[in-house]
């Protein structure tokens, strides 16, 4: 055997080949699918804004903003074994970018259905150079010394823009001007419905992405090194640019869901995005399956039902009102606590794992009362 084949991956070299991995033909159909899956799911999220009453658009728009940063997570963690405790400052960073550039557009008089593509893609960009610095930071370390590391992130960025009040507005935060729907789509076209098409369409864009990333070549080094860096390394595969780029993906994604989220409540402040969004975000890509971009999707919804479900809890105790703000306050982190002890013993695949076994099980059923 060759010095070249030896240090090339068995799967790698199987690129080409038909039916390999890297089959063009393959690669074809897979994207035709993922296309398939986004253009229905793009239908669907259409007509349920239109069935829906305004308050359900701001929830699903809010849900899609925190499913960028959850399945981006998803790979980073899941793909890639990356333990980060800091996204919610990567989110941050994204918020803050299309915060200022949307009020340095308006400022000089800048409107135009364009403006806010190029808010969010200046976010997307700036939140890639963090993680890029980051990423790079976190490829030469392991274990409990890179989650301190991304705790540091997480605690850093919104410290930043307090002692930068003069640009970043200290903790009053900043406004996030945005134009009304077109007028093509009628004068009493809702906002929020017009909100969760720009969520929806920016969320679906990044899961196609990440979902062709996650089958092609790129999936499967991040998956390499998540199991055995060692082997990796021996197989030929550049372990630290490897984590680097996932970091930046996940970054990016994360960035994109900051912004998004920022467009929809026309604000940004510190406090939106602590230390306690970061462990929510961890927490719920882990109970909604990691590894797998539909369990980023069962997290984004927990994200968002959580504080309804908190809400709705100390309204039906009877309690002093500030014993009832502060359980409040505390009360979305206990259920998360509690829900993620409960997955890892009933279900360590989240929810997601259980929800495939249990497809697969109704097949196998199925086809064996065919037989």
């Amino acid at each position: 055997m060759s010095a070249t084949s030896a240090a090339t991956p068995p799967r790698e070299r199987t690129t080409g080949v038909a039916g390999g991995p890297g089959d063009p033909r393959r690669r074809g159909s897979t994207l035709l699918r993922h296309l398939a899956v986004v253009a229905v799911a793009g239908l669907l999220l259409v007509g349920v804004s239109y069935a829906v009453e305004p308050f359900r658009n701001f929830q699903l728009a809010t849900v899609a903003a925190y499913l960028c940063a959850t399945a981006g997570l998803t790979v980073l963690t899941g793909l890639n074994g990356q333990l980060s405790l800091g996204h919610g400052a990567l989110m941050a960073t994204g918020a803050y970018t299309v915060a200022l550039c949307q009020n340095a557009f308006y400022d000089r008089g800048v409107t135009g259905g364009l403006v806010l593509l190029v808010s969010l893609a200046a976010a997307v960009v700036a939140t890639v150079a963090v993680g890029a610095v980051v990423g790079v930071a976190a490829a030469r370390l392991r274990g409990p010394y890179l989650a301190g590391v991304t705790l540091a992130v997480a605690v850093v960025v919104p410290a930043l823009t307090v002692t930068f009040d003069g640009v970043f507005n200290g903790e009053q935060g900043l406004s996030v001007p945005v134009e009304p729907p077109p007028l093509a789509l009628g004068v009493y076209f809702p906002y929020e419905r017009w909100q969760l098409w720009i969520a929806g369409a920016a969320t679906l864009l990044a899961l196609l992405l990440l979902a062709n990333l996650v089958r092609s070549r790129y999936g499967r080094t991040f998956r390499a090194v998540r199991d055995d860096e060692v082997a990796a390394r021996l197989a030929g595969i550049h372990v630290a640019r490897t984590q680097v780029l996932a970091f930046v993906v996940s970054a990016a994604t994360a960035g994109l869901g900051g912004a998004l989220l920022a467009v929809l409540a026309q604000s940004v402040s510190p406090g939106a995005f602590g230390l306690t969004l970061s462990l929510f975000l961890l927490m719920a890509v882990v109970i909604g399956g990691l590894g797998r971009l539909a369990g980023a999707v069962w997290g984004a919804v927990m994200l968002v039902a959580l504080p309804d479900l908190s809400h709705t809890v100390t309204e039906q105790l009877t309690l002093p009102a500030a014993a009832a703000q502060r359980l409040e306050g505390n009360l979305p982190l206990a259920i998360f606590g509690i829900t993620l002890v409960v997955v890892m013993l009933a279900a360590p695949g989240g929810v997601q794992g259980l929800l495939s076994r249990f497809g697969r099980a109704l097949l196998a059923r199925w086809r064996a009362g065919r037989s």
